[in-house]
């Protein structure tokens, strides 16, 4: 009678997919963050902008929570790299972009959308919302100069903000088009100021001290 073969034996994949140190795991890793990041200021690109808001637009029909977006532009930029440089100019970029990632929560979305102009998705957010926290990292953001080897370097921006109801019709794309629109809006107002959409705001005098402290505690310290 024959004898049956030995059973084959598969050898050990040198970088299985459980193992966590699995440096072929890592470059993958590194190679789709740097696909979804800009490489300046190190938030998210316009790519994984769009992908999100889309992403967060169907979770507010699913689960009827408003989301806000945000679009911030830095007031003349031009003449920032015309008179300090061009190193001057991006070095306000990633100070803006640090300044963004100190005062938001952890599941809000920033992003270049591309050259000056940035933009947050504000998930869960309504417009009332939405608005004191654009209003405060305006505030921030005129507060904060940037640090220069020649001197602190004051900078302010334009924001437009809107937000995105269970009821509206809008694509991805209307959406950004039309909170983008109020941008030019705050620039045609004197930049420096915020502008927001159309809706049943509720007034100061509505808000009661606690719904003001949730509102202040939902984002991070004005001491970072």
């Amino acid at each position: 009678m024959a004898q049956a073969p030995d059973p084959v034996t598969c050898p050990k994949p040198e970088c299985p997919a459980a193992d966590a140190q699995c440096p072929l795991i890592a470059e993958l890793t590194q190679l789709r963050q740097l696909a979804r990041t800009d490489g300046l200021t190190q938030l998210f690109n316009q790519r994984h902008f769009r992908d999100a808001l889309a992403q967060e637009m169907e979770r507010t029909q699913r689960s009827y929570n408003p989301t806000s977006l945000m679009f911030i532009d830095l007031d003349f930029f031009k003449k920032v790299n015309d008179t300090h440089g061009h190193e001057a100019g991006n070095a306000a970029l990633v100070h803006l972009a640090q300044l963004l990632k100190d005062n938001l929560r952890m599941l809000d979305v920033a992003a270049r959308y591309g050259g000056e102009e940035f933009v947050v998705i504000l998930p869960g957010t309504d417009l009332f919302t939405g608005r004191f926290v654009a209003e405060r990292l305006r505030k921030k953001i005129e507060s904060s100069p940037v640090p220069l080897p020649t001197g602190p370097l004051v900078i302010t921006a334009s924001i437009g903000i809107d937000t995105y109801r269970h009821t509206d019709t809008d694509s991805a794309e209307t959406f950004i088009a039309r909170t983008d629109k109020l941008v030019y809006k705050a620039k045609a107002q004197g930049r420096n100021c915020v502008v927001h959409g159309v809706a049943d705001l509720r007034t100061e005098a509505q808000i009661s001290a606690d719904e003001k402290a949730a509102l202040s505690d939902a984002f991070r310290s004005d001491d970072k």
